[in-house]
């Protein structure tokens, strides 16, 4: 009956989305990014929406949860139910309601993907890194699809309050900026690996040290042997969540050794980069200090980090090791801002964009320190190249861009 009644939900958001007719959208609100921009984007392309506040405090396994979510959801009587980032206790709530559940992921790794639910035909998640989207796929998941993250370009062009940042403790002091955590403040797993053989700890360390220096591809995983993740689970017992599927080798290698190569890979980068040149440092880790570096603390992201990309002549992103092909959501609101963006090679840039016409990367430490002092210097080709990627993320890559695609999806399903 519940799959009757997904067939008969989605004809009836395809023949909307086709006739231009307005259709009411459920929204799970939480302290997420993107609420505002998207919930913006759908009301631009006609539609209504209408918030749900939300905890991800329950289970599919919790009945009693799921019903109280189905009564709320029921309440907004919504063509399809839309949230960032998957949770399966709203997938398990639509299945049952007959309701589509339009989930967008920007966060990686995002365990609750590996959870049965994620199966379900009422389900339409999208993924922002190309290569979850073909592990699913090769696994014989039809209910994921890729696409990548956005930015408000409109927005964030029209933010021009320069004289109100100069007034705050994130006022731009230097060139180059990073905005970002350094994962020193929070979740330090590996710290906690305190009982593990010294036959584990300089495996793991050869191991880091050895992807820190591969951009592309990311070996982590299909390198931790049994005998290193009985070690390490020794010392940090990891769970399974009920329900789900992933493996404890893909806990302990996305949420604790790709953490680890990134605080470390950004540690050494930005020291490297504040000693040279000069740095801009926005973190949750306000204590921290580097020379050459004025640590900003922690910016509002949504406010004022857009006036930091503006007014940087550098912006550098240094992707979190566990994204392993895919644009970070800060790259497009670097280049959605204006801002010139130096990253690290990651490979589904170049399915969007054009290195060094919309954007810079650069494949090793040094390469980057070269790249940081050119670009200081030759003004007008950095300024060239912030505009073209501007215009690229404004003319193709916004929230409606995205929510014209998510509506497009519905109706090929239906």
């Amino acid at each position: 009956m519940a799959d009757d009644m997904s067939l008969k939900v989605l004809g009836c958001a395809r023949y909307r989305g086709q006739m231009g007719v307005k259709m009411k959208i459920g929204m799970l609100t939480w302290d997420c990014f993107g609420r505002e921009d998207m919930k913006e984007a759908f009301i631009k392309l006609g539609h209504s929406v209408t918030e749900c506040p939300f905890s991800d405090d329950g289970e599919p396994e919790d009945l009693a949860a799921v019903k109280k979510l189905e009564s709320q959801i029921n309440a907004l009587s919504p063509d399809f139910l839309f949230s960032f980032n998957y949770f399966p206790i709203a997938s398990a709530a639509c299945k049952n309601l007959g309701i589509s559940y339009v989930a967008w992921v920007y966060d990686s790794p995002h365990v609750r993907m590996y959870h049965y639910t994620v199966a379900y035909p009422t389900n339409y998640i999208f993924v922002f890194d190309s290569a979850v989207y073909e592990e699913f796929h090769r696994g014989g998941v039809t209910t994921v699809y890729y696409l990548p993250m956005a930015a408000n370009a409109e927005r964030l062009k029209n933010l021009n309050a320069f004289e109100d940042l100069k007034k705050t403790a994130w006022k731009p002091v230097h060139q180059v900026a990073f905005v970002g955590s350094l994962y020193t403040e929070k979740h330090q797993f590996y710290q906690r690996l305190t009982g593990i053989s010294d036959y584990t700890r300089g495996y793991l360390e050869g191991l880091i040290a050895a992807q820190k220096l591969v951009y592309g591809y990311n070996f982590v995983q299909e390198l931790l042997p049994d005998k290193i993740v009985e070690d390490m689970q020794k010392s940090l017992p990891m769970q399974v969540r009920p329900g789900s599927v992933e493996s404890i080798e893909y806990l302990f290698a996305q949420y604790v050794i790709n953490r680890q190569i990134t605080a470390v890979e950004r540690l050494e980068i930005l020291r490297e980069v504040a000693a040279g040149y000069g740095l801009d440092l926005y973190t949750p880790d306000s204590t921290l200090k580097m020379t050459g570096c004025t640590n900003h603390g922690l910016v509002d992201v949504y406010l004022y980090a857009p006036y930091v990309y503006k007014m940087a002549a550098v912006n550098l992103n240094i992707t979190l090791r566990s994204i392993l092909s895919g644009i970070p959501l800060r790259a497009f609101e670097i280049m959605g801002a204006g801002g010139f963006l130096l990253t690290n090679y990651q490979q589904d840039f170049f399915s969007y964009f054009v290195p060094d016409e919309d954007f810079v990367y650069y494949d090793s430490k040094a390469d980057l320190l070269s790249k940081i002092a050119y670009y200081l210097k030759n003004d007008r080709e950095r300024k060239q190249i912030a505009e073209n990627g501007f215009r690229k993320v404004a003319s193709g890559h916004t929230y409606v861009h995205r929510a014209e695609e998510i509506i497009s999806y519905l109706d090929i399903k239906a």
